[in-house]
């Protein structure tokens, strides 16, 4: 297949690139761990997440409302760690990201869903800024998606039509939207299906080490 004219990769970072930031299964082992009530911290999380991914709480207030509404035997500081500890590296996607950056010079932007504390952590911890060239994070644009003004924010600040976009994330309501706006969006599920979904954008590393 002739390439697509794509020059510019959107695509999430959690369950891409790294492991979500903090799901229900880390927050499950969260109230294992620190002997909480699961139901009731899960309750408390859902009304106020949404919030502190639109950079309108600080990790501190979230956790105020969340946990430590009343006194623990732990500290706010053990269970941040315990937070940021949650967060693994993808290394095939990272590694077949990386590599198709740079074999077919594109420009990646990161489109997600996520605290502020939690970003910077990750961006730092696992030096995502090497891979990664700017972050449209609902922290920083307050817009979350599926809300289409972060989907425009990306395309405005990476000045790329939305044809030139291939758009990658786990989230299949999150790709139909970007494909709404005309990109070519790509429902990741895998390594493996997602090099083939590029290849058929006419992005392909083996046929980039043949030229």
């Amino acid at each position: 297949m002739e390439p697509a004219g794509i020059t510019t990769l959107f695509l999430d970072i959690g369950n891409v690139l790294l492991t979500n930031g903090w799901d229900r299964h880390m927050r499950r082992n969260a109230a294992d761990l620190f002997a909480l009530d699961y139901d009731e911290m899960n309750e408390r999380h859902h009304l106020t997440f949404d919030t502190y991914e639109m950079g309108r709480l600080s990790l501190e207030q979230y956790l105020n409302r969340v946990v430590f509404y009343e006194q623990r035997s732990f500290s706010m500081e053990d269970f941040r760690n315990f937070m940021f500890d949650q967060s693994r590296l993808i290394p095939d996607m990272f590694h077949f990201i990386s590599t198709l950056k740079a074999a077919h010079r594109l420009k990646v932007v990161a489109v997600s869903n996520e605290g502020r504390e939690l970003t910077l952590h990750r961006i730092q911890k696992f030096n995502l800024r090497s891979v990664i060239d700017f972050f449209v994070s609902s922290c920083f644009v307050h817009h979350r998606k599926p809300d289409v003004e972060i989907y425009l924010l990306a395309l405005d600040c990476a000045q790329s039509r939305p044809q030139e976009v291939a758009y990658i994330d786990d989230r299949s309501l999150f790709v139909e939207v970007a494909r709404g706006l005309g990109m070519h969006g790509i429902h990741h599920t895998g390594c493996a299906r997602t090099q083939a979904a590029m290849e058929d954008l006419g992005l392909s590393l083996e046929r980039q080490k043949a030229a």
